[in-house]
Parts: structure tokens; sequence; C-alpha cells
């Protein structure tokens, strides 16, 4: 228990048999459970996680039907009733260790799936804060309070690490993914509306009970994209999110994404993610100038695109496309500054969602 909180933390992992042992060991003593979570590995991860386990994989509230402890939660919040947590919830003074609670998946279900495996066990287990680390040793253990004292003292409902706050950390990260990461930084923030938070693909976080109920887990994305996914379901949750400084440790590992299918579906991922949000946040109540800025905005600069791609064709057989080409770049023109207003007012209706945390 860690500030009269109880403490879950979530070990995905695949093939991660060399790795896992070193951070189920340095999980520290505050944590209550530990859902450790094999995601089908082709190595002796589960031999490495069954080696640790103290509790049994059906142990407390997961004893029970998971459709039933699901729909009891859900029904909860939708009455906005208050899901009271299992009676066999350890409190956190009594262990001497966390309990390990093995889980292995019988088919890959990529990293958001084991995410969501973790996250629908912890909330069945009614945690009040839940963690989710890797297995690959990347992430420092002994920062953990870091990410759970400003959902403690109620600053924010979802935190999470940040490895581009310092110069100095994200220069240790190797140069495709500070490229990847700085990109991808931009295009989550459009798409989740969390304008000031950056570094998405991190997967060190923290969760309150109550974020974790408030948001669809069941259709949290399988693989590498989850994180943006739930960046974006947690805004139209109105739920509060801080950035906290959380340097990386790079070692020998390889990275486990596909770059050729991850960044097509990431982007597919974002571009829905954003869409979903604008009409839930700006267009389920009325019609909002954020929707109607981007809207026209992008609507006029498709127009501009092609009315400047024509003009390109006409100058090649004619002298008379000079009138098209100006009104293409009014277009474009008009269309810029109407996506730059949408944004900037998305950030304004959106910054009493943004903690910032010294």
């Amino acid at each position: 228990m860690y500030r009269d909180h109880t403490v879950g933390v979530i070990v995905p992992a695949y093939d991660e048999a060399e790795r896992i042992g070193h951070v189920l060991e340095s999980i520290p003593a505050f944590v209550d459970r530990v859902y450790a979570v094999d995601d089908c590995s082709t190595d002796r991860t589960w031999d490495v996680i069954q080696r640790y386990a103290t509790a049994d994989p059906d142990c407390s509230a997961v004893n029970r039907d998971e459709a039933v402890a699901d729909e009891t939660v859900t029904d909860a919040v939708a009455s906005g009733r208050e899901v009271p947590p299992p009676e066999s919830l350890p409190d956190g003074g009594t262990l001497a260790d966390p309990q390990v609670v093995p889980i292995r998946h019988e088919e890959n279900q990529g990293a958001g799936g084991a995410l969501r495996t973790g996250y629908r066990r912890a909330r069945a287990d009614g945690v009040d804060l839940t963690v989710t680390i890797d297995a690959d040793g990347q992430m420092d253990p002994e920062r953990m309070p870091a990410l759970l004292d400003p959902l403690v003292e109620d600053e924010a409902d979802y935190a999470k690490g940040n490895r581009l706050a310092n110069r100095e950390d994200w220069m240790e990260m190797p140069p495709f993914r500070t490229v990847g990461n700085w990109l991808l930084t931009a295009l989550t923030k459009v798409a989740s509306g969390y304008w000031r938070t950056t570094d998405p693909q991190n997967g060190y976080t923290a969760i309150t009970r109550e974020a974790l109920c408030a948001i669809d887990v069941d259709r949290m994305r399988d693989n590498h994209d989850y994180c943006n996914d739930l960046l974006v379901r947690l805004n139209v949750a109105d739920m509060r999110v801080v950035d906290v400084s959380m340097p990386a440790v790079y070692r020998d590992e390889e990275s486990t994404i596909d770059f050729a299918s991850f960044v097509p579906t990431t982007s597919l991922t974002l571009a829905r993610g954003f869409g979903w949000r604008l009409k839930e946040c700006y267009l389920d109540d009325g019609v909002h100038p954020v929707a109607v800025c981007y809207g026209v905005g992008v609507f006029g600069a498709v127009i501009g695109v092609v009315t400047g791609l024509t003009a390109v064709v006409e100058s090649l057989t004619s002298d008379s496309a000079g009138g098209r080409a100006a009104k293409s770049a009014v277009a474009l023109a008009v269309s810029l500054f109407l996506v730059v207003t949408a944004m900037v007012l998305d950030a304004t209706a959106n910054e009493g969602l943004e903690v910032t945390r010294e």
C-alpha cells in the first residue's frame, strides 16, 4: 500500500525471459499485487514468471466470473455509483512482498492486449492505483512514487513517464526512436487534445481506479498504438493527465515493433481517435467552433490542393493557369488559418486536463 492506496503493477512480457526476473525482483515492497502477463512468449518467459508467482492466477476477484465482474463495474460507472473493492484485496500492511499473479495468453494479443488483460484484473480486484511497467528493464521501479504522487494527491487521474522532458534524457535515445517519438508526439497532441503532453509511446504509467472504470478498456487497441488510443479515451472521459520526467535505459534489447506495420496502423488509430474525439467532445451537444474550424479548414485544404494540381497540369499545355494557381494559394492560406485556429481553441478547451508538476 502506498500512502493509504492499494497499488497493482502490470508487467506485460513477450520473450523477456532474460530480463523479467530482475524486473519482478525490483518491484517496490509497497506494491500489493503484480500482474505478470506472458503474451504467449516463444522463450522461457512463462517459466520465469512461474518461479516468482506467489498467488494463484484465479485469486481474489478473478475467481469470480469475469463477465459478471465487468458487468458490475460497467453498471456502477454508468449509474454513478461507487464500485466497492473485493474483500480479498490485500491491505498492503500484511505482506512482506507483493503478490505476483501469473497470467498467460494462449494466443499472442499484442502489447495492448496484454495491458488490457492486466487492467481488467486490476479493475476487478478493486485496486486503487494501477501501474504499467515494461519487462525489458528500461524503466526504474524506484521512480514509481513519482508517478503515484500526483494521483494520490488528486492532482491527476493518469500519470505517464516522459523521456523527452530533459535534453540529457532524450539524447540518450537511439536517433531513429527520437525522431519517431517527436513525430508521434505531434500527431498525438492533435488526436488526443493533450497539447502539452509528450512522449506518448512511454509505457511507464499509473492510473486511478476511477479513470480505469471511466474508459472502455475492452476497446483498447491490441498493439503498440494502444497508448495513443488510451490518451484519446482519457480526454473524452475528462481525465487529468500529467507528464513525469522519467529517463529510460537502453541496452542491447531489440524492439519488437514492426515499423512497416506500426506507422500506418498508428496513423489510422490516431485519425480514427481524432474523429471520434471531435464527435464526442464538440458535436454531441451542438456544433462547436473547434469542429467547424477543423472541418472547413481540412475541406478547404483538399480543395486548394486539387486546384493547385490542376493548375500545374494546365500550365504544361496553356498559359491561362495563373488565376487557378492564385485561387489555390488563397484556399490553402485560409485553410491553414482555420486549422491553426481550431488547434488553439482545442488547446484552450483542454487546458484544465493537463497538469504541470515541478
